[in-house]
């Protein structure tokens, strides 16, 4: 019984429309893996040969087909696991007389499939039924777009123990930022949209106390990535994107507000509480010299 349900649930993800993920789930086992698949390009075999004082290469060894075919193999990934946006926007009227203008975008300004709890379900429900197939589908595909987004990140450099450690000093900041009412320093520690939502709870927070204490004990409780994803902006050239990461941070923390008069009105400086953050983190790989910032936070 259980080959049956082993063998239906293949031919559920045969069916599928996302063609690139049947090819790839044999293979996953690491995010390296992932891109390894795409066929390569040999120029072992290049030579020459000169006609009428011009020269000419062959391919003796591979062609320009093989090229094209991993070019749109890793376009047909990127395309199912990746979203696209537009780097340009329409000009005004004024900017059309005088030759156009081009807009960068310098933020997607959203959060791209933002972390939610999945539902846990049973062992014979996940193997022996058809939601449960269509469920595992889905749990795959999830974390084949992390794999994906990791290994595209890697190309540029990147390693977790320097980010983790890049994550928690903006961790950091951006909350002692925060306590301090420092929208200036703000500014730059975030995205435009997220500056915005932070501007209006500095405002509030305002509008309650007159002063906050706060404090992060180190070093962290825990601190993990829950999901990473990739916004395109630009259909001819892949690697025009966006990566986002989402972190879990558990930490220990004081906290303690003040009245006008300095009277505490909320919290105690004394007393550690166990605080659970959920951020998501934001760095364009194309724009030289981008670093990360924050662009959303999620509450479950």
């Amino acid at each position: 019984m259980a080959y049956r349900a082993q063998h239906m649930f293949r031919a559920l993800l045969r069916t599928s429309h996302d063609r690139g993920l049947s090819q790839l789930l044999g293979s996953s086992r690491t995010y390296s893996r992932v891109i390894q698949n795409v066929p390569e390009f040999n120029c072992r075999g290049i030579s020459s040969f000169s006609h009428k004082g011009q020269s000419t290469f062959v391919l003796t060894r591979a062609s320009a087909l093989s090229l094209q075919n991993k070019k749109s193999a890793e376009f047909l990934i990127f395309s199912n696991w990746a979203r696209f946006m537009t780097t340009q926007v329409k000009a005004p009227p004024q900017a059309q007389r005088m030759g156009g203008l081009q807009v960068t975008m310098l933020s997607p300004g959203i959060v791209y499939e933002p972390y939610a709890l999945r539902e846990p379900i049973p062992f014979w429900k996940r193997w022996f039924t058809r939601t449960g197939w269509r469920r595992t589908k889905e749990d795959i595909i999830l974390e084949l777009k992390s794999a994906y987004a990791v290994a595209k990140l890697r190309k540029s450099g990147y390693s977790k123990n320097e980010f983790y450690k890049e994550a928690i000093k903006l961790y950091k900041e951006i909350n002692y930022l925060l306590a301090h009412g420092d929208k200036k320093l703000l500014r730059k520690a975030v995205t435009e949209k997220m500056y915005s939502t932070l501007k209006n709870d500095i405002k509030m927070r305002e509008s309650m106390w007159s002063k906050v204490y706060w404090e992060m004990i180190e070093p962290v409780v825990k601190i993990r990535t829950l999901r990473a994803r990739l916004i395109g902006v630009d259909r001819k050239d892949i690697n025009k994107v966006f990566i986002q990461l989402t972190l879990e941070f558990m930490t220990k923390q004081k906290f303690e507000a003040y009245d006008s008069n300095g009277n505490v009105v909320a919290g105690d400086k004394n007393k550690e509480v166990l605080v659970r953050d959920i951020w998501v983190f934001e760095k364009s790989l194309f724009h030289p010299g981008s670093y990360w910032r924050l662009c959303g936070k999620i509450v479950l």
